[in-house]
């Protein structure tokens, strides 16, 4: 086995330089006289010392990446230091987005009838927000696009893959009524909500 303590100090230089993180095909490239246990042992060494040093930050494996990522209790001071406004997705859109994440590929209709509404434009926005992604076509009659999530959904919501997503068990009874038509919808205008019936031809708009 090569210098243990050397092959931990090379991980650690590598994955501070990186601006997106590293996967173990990147370390071994890096690192050609390692090999993949050593590397997998030193990025698990590092961060057992991380964990017992009391760091503010440990490595992450997000996406199959590897990447240093501070201790969420640490982002009030990090976002007085990186200020900027925040992209934040609203309910329409996290909605839509859990669905396809759960039940991914499936078509716009398929999400339509889970939702009760038009979800054209809360698709579009999706996309453009690299969240989702055209993921094929669906083998029936019209062929309609089916979607799925993309590594973006991954690395924003801090997942190393889609097994890491809550089980549906974590989720109400209430949660999981999908089946069921839904007569009314709140809509918020201000900072007031009024409700309104909707129908077949209701469309959201973008969120």
């Amino acid at each position: 086995m090569e210098n243990i303590d050397k092959v931990k100090s090379i991980i650690e230089a590598l994955l501070i330089v990186s601006e997106d993180g590293l996967s173990g095909e990147d370390l071994k490239g890096a690192m050609p006289d390692s090999d993949e246990k050593d590397i997998a042992d030193g990025v698990r060494l590092l961060k057992e010392e991380y964990s017992a040093s009391g760091r503010a930050f440990n490595i992450a494996e997000i996406a199959g990446r590897y990447r240093i990522v501070t201790h969420p209790e640490y982002m009030p001071w990090i976002s007085n230091l990186y200020r900027k406004d925040i992209d934040r997705l609203t309910g329409p859109s996290l909605e839509t987005l859990a669905i396809i994440a759960y039940k991914q590929p499936l078509t716009r209709a398929e999400v339509e009838s889970i939702r009760g509404v038009n979800v054209g434009g809360v698709l579009k926005a999706l996309l453009n927000k690299e969240l989702i992604r055209v993921a094929g076509r669906k083998d029936v009659i019209g062929r309609p696009l089916v979607y799925g999530t993309t590594a973006k959904f991954l690395e924003i919501f801090g997942l190393n893959s889609l097994d890491d997503l809550p089980t549906l068990r974590d989720f109400s009874e209430e949660d999981l009524e999908y089946g069921k038509p839904r007569e009314k919808v709140r809509v918020e205008e201000g900072d007031e909500e009024i409700a309104k019936e909707t129908d077949d031809n209701e469309s959201e708009k973008p969120e």
